[in-house]
């Protein structure tokens, strides 16, 4: 898995995925926000599945290879 995912877009992709998790937890939201874990893994470990089939890359340092 080589890294895809940018600073910003990854920052945005945690801060996205933990606000999901933390309304749900709160039960302001209901059981569909837990789909807040697939943005937090993508920004947590850099790749996005996705943006491998779109060959979207928003990395900086990766769009050099």
């Amino acid at each position: 898995m080589k890294a895809n995912v940018g600073t910003i877009d990854r920052t945005l992709r945690i801060v996205v995925g933990l606000a999901l998790i933390g309304l749900t937890l709160a039960g302001v939201i209901g059981m569909w926000g837990w789909i807040g874990l697939l943005p937090l893994a993508t920004g947590i470990f850099r790749f996005c599945p996705a943006y491998t089939l779109l060959g979207i890359k928003t990395c900086k340092t990766c769009s050099k290879s």
